[in-house]
């Protein structure tokens, strides 16, 4: 009967993990759908943050587990957002200007190999062979993907892509660090909304901010702040609780994929054989380091 019960919570675990990869894999998707709808970024971002931010405290309120970080750990968990996720989201819907959603989704995927390299630098982790491969592989479905697309298109669109899974990195390491300590659904209600208070900035200081009442593009900033934002980030920590960081990481591998497949479902984007190589070179390199 225990084996049974812990089967069966291993699976749940994968399914919530599985659900977010797919929330989360849709983010690229809406991000076309808000680009033709004249949305810009600063206006995405905020109505996404502050919004997924309200649910969720929605849900630790609800669920008894609302708490407000102090000191310096609320220091931390607002740069984390201002700062870190901030500068991740924004250079990711900017390269959705240059590349298609798939290939940003792709490309983005490259972070836990910066997430090594800043462990090697910065704290001094021993480096693996295991470790080399994976890195080597990421490295290779970078130049594979890179070659995909137009060369000029692709050039920037790599490098922008590339800016934010380094920043993506850096809020990873330091977040591993807080999460030690601090509920993950609580440091998730502290980062969003700094996240979105920079956008409020940014649009505010640019003119860029707008306030959109017809109903398409407020269903997709619905859609965004919900099905790609809230709800992922959510099933991600509970499904974590259940199956561990190493198989959710593995599991999480399914974000590409979903972006690459709904690209070219609803966007005939083209998904051509070396595009495909490139993805899976990367996300092997990321199985890899995950099972590390």
């Amino acid at each position: 009967m225990g084996t049974r019960s812990v089967a069966e919570r291993e699976r749940l675990g994968i399914l919530l993990v599985l659900l977010s990869a797919v929330g989360f894999g849709t983010l690229g998707i809406f991000g076309v759908y808000a680009q033709r709808a004249g949305l810009s970024i600063p206006t995405v971002l905020v109505y996404r943050f502050l919004i997924a931010a309200a649910l969720v405290w929605a849900l630790l309120l609800v669920t008894g587990r609302a708490r407000l970080l102090r000191g310096r750990l609320l220091l931390i968990a607002l740069a984390l957002g201002g700062l870190g996720y901030a500068t991740q989201s924004g250079l990711y819907f900017l390269g959705l200007e240059f590349m298609t959603a798939g290939l940003v989704a792709v490309v983005l995927y490259t972070y836990p190999a910066f997430v090594v390299l800043i462990a090697v630098t910065a704290i001094g982790e021993r480096v693996t062979r295991e470790m080399v491969l994976a890195l080597a592989l990421s490295l290779s479905g970078i130049a594979l993907v890179s070659g995909a697309t137009p060369a000029g298109a692709s050039i920037v669109g790599v490098v922008v892509v590339l800016g934010a899974a380094l920043a993506y990195s850096f809020y990873i390491t330091v977040s591993r660090a807080v999460l030690r300590t601090v509920d993950p659904l609580v440091l998730s209600a502290h980062v969003l909304p700094a996240a979105g208070v920079t956008f409020l900035v940014v649009g505010s200081a640019t003119g860029d901010l707008a306030v959109p009442t017809a109903p398409t593009p407020l269903l997709i900033l619905l859609s965004i702040a919900v099905l790609a934002t809230a709800v992922p980030v959510v099933t991600f920590f509970a499904g974590l609780e259940l199956v561990g960081a190493s198989r959710a990481g593995i599991v999480s591998t399914a974000e590409p994929p979903v972006t690459v497949a709904l690209g070219a479902l609803l966007f005939a984007e083209p998904v051509g054989v070396v595009t495909v190589l490139g993805g899976l070179s990367i996300l092997t390199g990321v199985v890899l380091l995950e099972r590390r």
